[in-house]
């Protein structure tokens, strides 16, 4: 096989200079409409296909790669359908301005990390993640722009997402409305990640900021409604699904709780698995919620996927808190 033809070689078949070459590719308007057919016709023959990407990354020290770095396994990215809708919201971006999409775990330690800090993109949009997590400082570290979904508030980087404390007071006040024992099931406080219930917790003591800002909400409106904190058990699961929702609404319910607010769909449509008669709310209006007639609150993962890509990669100048409506369904409702 032969060897790539090179820039000179088109020079020379063209009879023109190496720097016009150059020019015709990159900088068009530097060389007259003679010569860069010229060299377009020479570059036709010899099979020439344009200047080497990675040699213009190089020289450039741009990558035109975006790199997603998720507090997930990678695995989580294609099983949840939120995580799945914001990573195609950051793909439309990539696809908008020609720019490769590099998905990066983080273990928050080890290989991770200096996967993260040596990647070869020229910005970063994070999934939530711990205000302890030391991969926040490595992002800061390279000097690129960096946006995160949902938090946390960290120096050096942008913010994406909704007013979780504002939704969470809205979505709980319909949900224990009428209701006797009330109940939450959410995400995990901490890194750790432990099964367990725990009654009245202090939101600020979750080192998840979504975690803590759904929790602060859901205690807001507990309290307006003349209920005691202290009384509420708010069953932590190690991850979100909804078999980890069923299983921890099959404890409550077996205690007589009546109403259970839970901070994502998928645990709240574990709840309604259960087939008890309890009133239930979710967080995020996923088709599945939907089609069970959750209350939920309603935001577009996709949408915010999309922004923080844009914002990123330098599309969109400025970043506002995003969209959420109420979305008041059956499931609010006791059936007896």
């Amino acid at each position: 096989m032969g060897t790539r033809p090179t820039m000179a070689d088109v020079a020379a078949a063209a009879g023109v200079s190496v720097m016009s070459v150059s020019y015709t590719y990159n900088q068009p308007a530097r060389v007259s409409e003679a010569t860069r057919g010229k060299v377009r016709d020479a570059a036709a023959l010899l099979g020439y296909a344009g200047p080497n990407p990675a040699a213009q990354g190089l020289r450039s020290g741009k990558s035109n790669n975006l790199g997603v770095v998720l507090t997930e396994k990678l695995t989580y990215s294609f099983e949840n359908a939120q995580a799945r809708a914001f990573l195609s919201g950051v793909a439309e971006a990539c696809l908008d301005t020609n720019s490769g999409l590099v998905l990066l775990p983080n273990s928050r330690m080890g290989t991770d990390l200096d996967r993260i800090r040596d990647a070869h993109v020229d910005g970063f949009v994070l999934w939530t993640t711990v205000v302890d997590d030391p991969m926040l400082g490595v992002v800061v570290g390279t000097g690129k722009p960096i946006c995160i979904q949902g938090g946390p508030v960290f120096p050096g980087t942008q913010l994406i997402g909704i007013d979780d404390v504002v939704a969470a007071h809205a979505v709980g006040a319909v949900g224990i409305e009428g209701a006797k024992h009330p109940a939450v099931i959410s995400f995990p406080r901490d890194r750790d990640r432990q099964t367990h219930i725990v009654f009245g917790p202090d939101p600020d003591d979750a080192t998840f900021p979504v975690t803590a800002a759904r929790l602060t909400g859901y205690r807001q409106a507990v309290v307006d409604a003349g209920v005691d904190w202290a009384d509420i058990p708010v069953a932590f699961v190690p991850v979100n699904s909804r078999d980890e929702g069923r299983r921890a609404a099959e404890e409550l319910i077996t205690r007589g709780y009546d109403a259970i607010l839970c901070t994502s769909d998928d645990l709240a449509l574990g709840v309604l698995d259960v087939g008890a008669d309890v009133r239930v709310t979710g967080w995020d209006d996923s088709e599945a919620a939907q089609e069970a007639g959750l209350t939920t609150v309603a935001q577009s993962l996709f949408d915010q996927g999309r922004d923080a890509a844009r914002w990123v990669l330098g599309t969109r100048p400025d970043i506002a808190d995003a969209p959420w409506s109420l979305k008041v369904r059956r499931s609010a409702q006791r059936h007896t």
